[in-house]
Parts: structure tokens; C-alpha cells; sequence
């Protein structure tokens, strides 16, 4: 299923607690300076649900976003990714060779002078996320990236302090690339509702970038995320 007023979303999965939907990239979860929002589209689309969010993506991401349909779901699944329960699961993509190929980066992501977020050496509150890179083409990396924390900007400013900002991102990346989106895909969920496993896995598909073969190998030697062996935390 599909909005009937813009293409901003796919229809994941619909049951009586909650939808699971893929945003597409650019589109706004609040309306901030725009006149429409995408939890405003859902409302239309959905008509008489109680709709809320339970997490956040940033605009440029596309992905899957969660949204209970109750306040009683919301108190529940909001609790689930307070208390870190929520395992994430992003693709991305990259130029440049990274500082290291795979791994655990900790550290705090503390606001900068522009407006921007920075990773910082102290672990006060620290940001932690692991990830593997998988070598493309033409000094192009994929990256499956796994964030055990939900700080923002948390995965690009990782890349960022790879030295591989996220192809596409205006922000952090060159000022002068121009790619048409951000590379950057919430690619699975998996979490546990009621006492029941739920899982979710969506491949990017919206980017010209994302259409490569060699891509479409690697996700598909990264379906399911899960069962990729991630190094313990200590």
C-alpha cells in the first residue's frame, strides 16, 4: 500500500498494535517548516487510528520506522527502545578508504559551533555502534552498521569520524556532492512484543547507487543481520 496523496511510504506490515512502514528518503516525520508531515499522511490514510511515533529517522533516511496504534502499544514499544530491546540494522554507502574496515566505535556525539554533531574521545554518555564494510567498486564501501544507542546524527557522525562520510549527506559529507539522496537505509528490526519474536528486513531500493549487482550480493549475504556474528560488547 502506498499514500494516496504522495508516494512517502510502503506499507510493511499492519496489525492491531502497529504498522511498520518504509519512509522513503527526504521525506519529513514532523512538519517543522513544511506544510505536511508524514505522520499527517498516515492520519489520512489511516482514518480514526491513534497514531504514534515510538522512534525517529532522520529525513534523508529512508527506512523502516515503527508506529504504535494505541497509547498503550506506544507506552510499550516506546519502553523497548528506552531500554535498548530494539536491535537496529542500517546499509550505507561510502567513498574513501575507512580508518578501519570493521568495528566498535564508542564515544559521545556532542553538539559542535555549526550546529552539527561531533564524536568525541569521552564516554560521559557515549554513542556506540558497530559495523562491517564490504569492498564494491571504484573505492566504494558498503557498510551494515548496527547502533546499540539512539543518539543523534549517531550513524553519520560515526562515518564521518571514519573518514567515509555517508554518500549523499549534505551534512557531513563534501558540500559539493550531489547523489540525489542520502545513502543511508534503516534495513532491519527484530524485537520482542508480548512474548512473541517479531522481525522485520526491508532492502533499500530508492537511488540509483543502491541498484548496483554488487550491492544487491551484499545484502543479500547480510539477510538477516542478526545472524551475522557481531563481535560482544565489553
Amino acid at each position: 500500500m502506498t499514500s494516496t496523496r504522495e508516494l512517502t511510504y510502503l506499507i510493511v506490515e499492519n496489525n492491531e498494535d502497529y504498522l511498520v512502514v518504509n519512509k522513503a528518503p527526504g521525506v519529513n516525520l514532523h512538519r517543522n517548516q513544511h506544510q505536511q508531515s508524514l505522520l499527517d499522511v498516515l492520519h489520512a490514510d489511516f482514518p480514526g487510528e491513534s497514531l504514534h511515533l515510538v522512534h525517529r529517522l532522520d529525513d534523508a533516511t529512508s527506512g523502516l520506522l515503527l508506529i504504535a496504534k494505541s497509547p498503550l502499544a506506544a507506552a510499550e514499544l516506546g519502553n523497548l527502545f528506552a531500554n535498548r530491546e530494539v536491535e537496529k540494522f542500517y546499509f550505507a554507502l561510502a567513498d574513501g578508504k575507512p580508518s578501519k574496515k570493521q568495528g566498535t566505535i564508542v564515544g559521545d556525539i556532542k553538539k559542535s559551533r555549526s550546529g552539527s554533531y561531533l564524536l568525541s574521545r569521552t564516554r560521559t554518555n557515549p554513542a556506540v555502534s558497530q559495523f562491517f564494510s564490504y569492498s564494491l567498486s571504484d573505492g566504494r564501501r558498503a557498510y551494515l552498521l548496527k547502533p546499540h544507542t539512539g543518539k543523534t546524527h549517531q550513524l553519520r557522525v560515526v562515518m564521518k569520524s571514519l573518514g567515509v562520510p555517508i554518500l549523499g549527506d549534505r551534512r557531513y559529507g563534501p558540500s559539493n556532492q550531489e547523489c540525489g539522496r542520502m545513502y543511508l537505509h534503516a534495513m532491519a528490526l527484530r524485537f520482542q512484543f508480548r512474548g512473541i519474536e517479531k522481525h522485520y528486513v526491508c532492502f533499500p531500493h530508492e537511488g540509483e547507487a543502491f541498484s548496483d549487482a554488487a550491492i544487491q550480493t551484499v545484502l543479500l549475504d547480510c539477510d538477516p543481520p542478526w545472524d551475522i556474528k557481531w563481535p560482544a560488547l565489553n
